[in-house]
């Protein structure tokens, strides 16, 4: 059995709580528009899984956010909408300053590549300890739970499969990293997820 040499984590239900509602009526604020009319044209339309596939570029997806909304949505708006969305699930985020050394963390995350390029203000937490080890979905032309996310992921992680654990909330995707040749682990809460490290020696004490 190969040793894991990198765990790899979603970052949504995972590492921080994520309040769509939070994030719509930031919107609405920004824009004027009702959250009603945000949330038909962002997400009921598809446009926002539209960015996690990387169709647009960063520029592309903010044009085309505001675009939706019938007006220009700045990019400090659009900023503090996301902000106002998440915040850190601190006992899980702790796990990640115990992993032994020789283990590397990482983030993968459905989504666009506004969020990396803004990935250490939106979560400063998370990427002062992972550093440039946060991806998105859109980096590699698909969401998960796509086997080829994940494999694109590692190749650019320079990691095997066999040598990286998932952890993530959805069982799809979980489901979608085992496809991909990874060990995966579903999110139950940072209690269960610390006996998971621990039976697997991969936490100090």
């Amino acid at each position: 059995m190969t040793e894991i040499s990198l765990i790899l984590f979603d970052l949504n239900g995972v590492l921080y709580l994520y309040d769509r509602a939070a994030r719509i009526g930031q919107l609405s604020l920004a824009t004027k528009r009702s959250p009603d009319h945000v949330k038909a044209a962002i997400w009921d339309s598809g446009f926002e899984d539209t960015g996690d596939t990387g169709a647009l570029d960063a520029a592309g997806y903010l044009r085309g956010f505001g675009a939706c909304l019938g007006c220009d949505l700045s990019e400090s708006d659009w900023v503090t909408a996301q902000q106002a969305a998440v915040t850190p699930i601190a006992p899980t985020l702790a796990l990640l300053s115990r992993i032994r050394p020789g283990v590397k963390c990482a983030v993968l995350t459905n989504n666009n590549l506004l969020v990396l390029k803004h990935f250490s203000i939106l979560y400063p937490e998370v990427s002062g300890l992972v550093g440039d080890r946060a991806c998105v979905s859109a980096e590699f032309g698909a969401r998960k739970p796509d086997a080829d996310v994940y494999r694109k992921c590692l190749v650019q992680l320079g990691v095997a499969p066999a040598a990286a654990l998932f952890i993530d909330d959805s069982p799809a995707n979980v489901a979608g990293a085992r496809t991909a040749g990874l060990s995966g682990y579903e999110y139950a809460g940072a209690e269960a997820l610390a006996i998971k490290l621990e039976r697997g020696g991969l936490l100090n004490g």
